[in-house]
């Protein structure tokens, strides 16, 4: 599972009001692939990302070099969309679980893929 994936994800279950968000990662296991840079991806991508998670996740990884804020003109800093490419889509947790703030829920990830089926 990529951090764009995380970022992206919320808890949709009955009983649950905050929607679940943001999911907690405890990864075990860690893999980095590297992905063709798009930087225009990534800079499209940047407005839509609730930054405070990204940073939550990144440091549960122990992700080092990232900004604690948006940078102003990031949409032409190629530097600073390399490592948020780096960081959201070639950082692979391929085990590990997500867990709903509000219910406690876990949701393991298994081979990159969570399952969002409830363990309670």
């Amino acid at each position: 599972m990529k951090l764009l994936t995380h970022n992206l994800l919320s808890l949709h279950v009955w009983g649950v009001r905050s929607c679940g968000f943001p999911l907690h990662l405890q990864a075990t296991e860690v893999h980095i692939n590297p992905v063709e840079f798009n930087p225009n991806f990534v800079a499209c991508m940047i407005h839509k990302l609730e930054w405070e998670v990204l940073l939550e996740a990144a440091n549960s990884l122990h992700l080092i070099e990232v900004h604690k804020e948006i940078i102003q003109g990031y949409k032409h800093d190629k530097k600073f969309l390399r490592k948020r490419h780096h960081m959201l889509l070639e950082v692979n947790v391929l085990e590990g679980i997500l867990q709903c703030p509000e219910s406690g829920c876990l949701f393991p990830i298994s081979h990159g893929i969570p399952k969002m089926l409830a363990v309670w």
